[in-house]
């Protein structure tokens, strides 16, 4: 039995697509889709509640709004499988998905294999994407595509709960599945889509306060893995300071002095150039973020 863990909050539209893709898997082996609902409002769990027969491998449980962290954590509580995969509640797969994963695995106990994620905004036809340089991942690992066997998940602890906020949750229980010896196997026929909305200026309040989150939550990180390692990933590195410094201009250069550029971007359909020059000063913002939150927490702890 394999047990595909997907938490989800108020994505519904998405989540359709998603889990007619997963109930259309080439799969011969039997499987079940544990949809964790963290607390959505908009008609997620009364639509797969109604929905039942057109998703007969769905198993719907619900909590309040807690967090990726401990709807996974619930996930692997109640799953089935032997074997866990867990993907986003916004990741439209293809029918090779989890016969590619399986192949992938066989034989291979300690280790976990890695498939290959595609962002796109193509609601309509979100598999048409082609692959891009900036879908690359270096990650060790991460829920949007990923398999493992559910006793390794148990011995390593599962999720971190004190990850309340957004990021690095996963990163986290990789460096402790590395620490087990586990290894990583690329999966590329494994394929998700990834959709997100293209981007608009409207989001910018978002992806500001989510860059302070991710500061925040990778103080979390680093104060359980001190290492240089993990002060690369959360970007608290005088390479980072630098580089996102000079970029920004020290911050000059911002959502509202970049605001006229970005709107163009976007009006000239190019909404993905506009987010990655947008990324200049989010990064910075992240940066900033982590430093603000590691000396806040280097104050509490000399109280």
């Amino acid at each position: 039995m394999w047990s595909i863990i997907i938490p989800t909050y108020n994505r519904l539209p998405i989540l359709q697509k998603c889990l007619q893709a997963m109930e259309a898997q080439d799969f011969t082996e039997p499987y079940e889709i544990v949809v964790v609902d963290d607390g959505s409002t908009d008609g997620t769990v009364e639509f797969l509640q109604s929905h039942t027969t057109e998703f007969p491998h769905v198993r719907l449980f619900q909590q309040n709004h807690e967090g990726a962290a401990i709807a996974r954590n619930t996930g692997i509580d109640v799953s089935q499988g032997e074997t866990i995969v867990f993907i986003d509640s916004d990741l439209v797969v293809t029918p090779v998905f989890l016969s590619s994963h399986a192949k992938a695995l066989a034989g291979s106990d300690r280790a976990f294999t890695y498939g290959r994620v595609i962002n796109t905004s193509n609601f309509e036809n979100p598999t048409s994407e082609p692959i891009k340089i900036t879908d690359l991942s270096n990650a060790f690992f991460a829920t949007g595509n990923v398999a493992i066997a559910k006793h390794w998940l148990i011995e390593a602890g599962k999720f971190d709960t004190s990850f309340r906020q957004y990021g690095w949750e996963d990163l986290e229980l990789g460096v402790r599945l590395k620490n087990l010896g586990l290894k990583l196997i690329k999966c590329p026929d494994a394929v998700g889509y990834h959709w997100h909305p293209a981007f608009t200026i409207e989001q910018l309040p978002r992806l500001v306060d989510v860059e302070a989150q991710r500061g925040r939550m990778g103080v979390v990180f680093y104060q359980k893995h001190p290492t240089w390692e993990v002060k690369m990933m959360i970007q608290m590195t005088w390479i980072h300071v630098v580089l996102w410094g000079v970029l920004s201009l020290g911050g000059l250069l911002n959502e509202r002095s970049l605001r006229p550029l970005l709107s163009w971007l976007i009006n000239q359909g190019k909404p993905q150039l506009a987010l990655e020059v947008a990324r200049i000063f989010l990064n910075w913002y992240n940066v900033k973020g982590v430093y603000a939150a590691y000396r806040e927490a280097v104050l509490i702890k000399g109280q």
